[in-house]
């Protein structure tokens, strides 16, 4: 790098300048979420990937704001000074586009995913760290420090604010990972092509940066194939579908009849024998009520536990709760799924809300015969929130005197805490606890936990109709849950709460804990 003078910047040069600066934050702080949804959707710790990420982006900003002492130092380090920073730029570039593309390719190769989490995160945020300082000492050339480092990282912080909105509101559910990816690959490289321009002396780099741009182009349209080849290859069945929401990712595979449904990687139904676990999520609390008139289902979006609840001739108002509408429009519109559903969703008496089932049930009036949960595991604190004192308070509220509530509970022979917490949770508000389970082939053993107010109710009604495993002898031997499915004899554990959600540590420990 040459230590030739650069003429005085011009109104212009420093709006360009911090401009990019802006842009480049925002693109750096858009990557850093991607690296941390990515890592969540494979390895399934959303806490352990927020932490590692955010952590060691902070720490490798320091590290590349260290570096950047060393570079430009001569006399005149000008020109030097905007050399680097457009280097800093173009080595951004090919990172948005190989760090996504490049956790998939680990993981499906069984490599080490979080230390390749580690080392892309380390070359960004060494990478965003060296800008701040190499464009305050740019800027500093025709301005008095103070000034230069006030606008640098006003527009610095403020970029990247955009792009923490950006990434879940409009990049993830309209894109999805890898097309945002390319999309942010060409935006170091317009940053690039708009200060050579304005700069005569970046004259030098005009053909470099007029060469990557189509370049990064059509690698970033290829990225998106080559993504769902890679993902095509984490499932055992072909993908015949696949949808990036703003909350997770939906993914449909199907060989003959067997139809698959995958959010966020972990299996949340096969058609084979999806029968098993929403009957015995639905029919028991309906039968124990006897003629329930108003439901509430909770989750429960691809419309398979209103199947069963809407089989009941006395139920006239189902209200659906789901949150993300892409499942609801995926259970509507995919042919198979809607033959299984069985079109329940167009169903005159069910409706459906849309909404975080944590703050919305508080909206809903009146009160319900029968509340159904059917959340995904409590895997997370976000998830096991729904599982918590408080929510089932708010619950509790819209139950009717006599009314029951069931809830999944993971599978007890795996994580015999996750339902007996649960258990434990719902007795904290002095319901009457009656856990359960169910062989579901796809999963195993499977728990539920069903309650209500007063004491035990003496008998189940007998059931309008027969389904394809639940029956009058199906319910009689329900209960209760076997031995091997329950906490070791002496073995307490907590109930779950917002300030405390151990049920996420519960789902995580599993039945073979080390003490």
């Amino acid at each position: 790098m040459t230590a030739r003078s650069l003429p005085a910047l011009s109104p212009v040069q420093v709006r360009v300048l911090l401009a990019a600066a802006a842009l480049s934050s925002s693109v750096s702080l858009v990557l850093e979420l991607m690296l941390i949804t990515q890592a969540s959707y494979l390895l399934g710790d959303h806490a352990l990937a927020t932490g590692v990420v955010v952590g060691t982006f902070l720490a490798a900003m320091g590290l590349g704001a260290w570096v950047s002492q060393f570079l430009a130092t001569g006399p005149d380090p000008g020109l030097a000074l905007l050399q680097w920073f457009l280097g800093v730029e173009l080595a951004l570039a090919p990172l948005c586009l190989l760090a996504p593309l490049g956790l998939f390719a680990l993981f499906r190769l069984g490599g080490p995913v979080w230390l390749g989490l580690v080392v892309f995160t380390v070359l960004v945020g060494a990478l965003g760290g060296m800008e701040v300082p190499l464009l305050t000492r740019l800027l500093e050339c025709g301005q008095q420090l103070r000034v230069a480092l006030a606008r640098v990282l006003a527009l610095d912080y403020l970029g990247a604010l955009v792009g923490a909105l950006l990434f879940p509101l409009v990049l993830l559910p309209w894109l999805g990972l890898l097309p945002t990816a390319g999309l942010l690959a060409l935006m170091p490289l317009v940053s690039c092509v708009v200060i050579v321009a304005v700069f005569p002396v970046g004259r030098l780099w005009r053909r470099s940066i007029a060469v990557a741009v189509p370049v990064v182009a059509l690698a970033g349209l290829g990225l998106v194939p080559l993504g769902d080849r890679i993902e095509d290859g984490l499932y055992e069945d072909p993908v015949v579908g696949r949808i990036q929401s703003r909350h997770q990712r939906i993914v449909l595979t199907r060989r003959r009849d067997d139809l698959r449904l995958f959010l966020d990687g972990q299996l949340q139904f096969s058609s084979l024998d999806e029968y098993r676990y929403h009957e015995a999520l639905v029919h028991p609390a309906m039968a124990w009520h006897g003629r329930p008139v108003r439901v509430l289902l909770l989750g429960a979006g691809d419309g398979l536990a209103l199947r069963e609840v809407l089989r009941w001739p006395a139920v006239r108002q189902v209200d659906v709760l789901e949150l993300d509408p892409a499942m609801v429009r995926l259970a509507r519109e995919q042919p198979f799924l809607r033959r299984l559903n069985g079109a329940s969703l167009e169903d005159a008496r069910a409706r459906l809300v849309i909404g975080d089932a944590f703050e919305r049930v508080r909206q809903l009036r009146g009160t319900y015969d029968v509340i159904i949960a059917d959340f995904p595991d409590p895997a997370t604190p976000a998830l096991a929130r729904l599982y918590s004192v408080t929510f089932y308070g708010r619950l509790l509220r819209r139950l009717a005197p006599d009314g029951l509530l069931v809830t999944q509970a993971s599978t007890p022979f795996f994580s015999p805490r996750v339902l007996a917490s649960i258990q434990a949770t719902l007795a904290e508000l002095r319901l009457t606890t009656r856990p359960y389970g169910v062989d579901v082939p796809s999963f195993g053993p499977w728990g539920f936990v069903m309650a209500h107010r007063g004491p035990p109710r003496p008998a189940p009604a007998v059931l309008p109709f027969q389904g394809r495993w639940i029956d009058q002898g199906q319910l009689d031997r329900l209960f209760p849950l076997s031995r091997d499915l329950a906490l070791p004899p002496g073995e307490r554990v907590l109930p779950n709460r917002l300030h405390r959600p151990v049920l996420a540590d519960y789902q995580r420990q599993g039945r073979w804990r080390e003490n």
